[in-house]
């Protein structure tokens, strides 16, 4: 598993690449990392700052935790709608 870098650390390096004052692979380099981990770093940067538009880490979380809560609630649906025909079923006389 890669080790997780403190946030101040990645504010650092995204704020020394922001200048750019240098290319992004010689950055990355001075900062001991990839030069993709730079990068994704800057787009996540970018989303988080409102630069970019699209779902930050916080929403995209919501959104699969409301995506998981409205199968749940699915299912419950339709247990509930076969219990009632067969309680239907139940109460018909023969």
């Amino acid at each position: 598993m890669p080790r997780a870098f403190p946030k101040k650390f990645r504010r650092d390096m995204v704020a020394v690449a922001r200048k750019a004052a240098a290319p992004v692979s010689r950055i990355a380099k001075d900062f001991g990392i990839s030069k993709s981990y730079l990068q994704r770093r800057l787009k996540i940067a970018d989303v988080e700052d409102g630069v970019r538009r699209c779902a930050t880490q916080t929403e995209t979380t919501e959104l699969r935790e409301a995506k998981k809560h409205i199968r749940l609630l699915e299912q419950l649906v339709e247990i509930l709608r076969r219990a009632a025909a067969y309680l239907s079923q139940a109460s018909l006389p023969n």
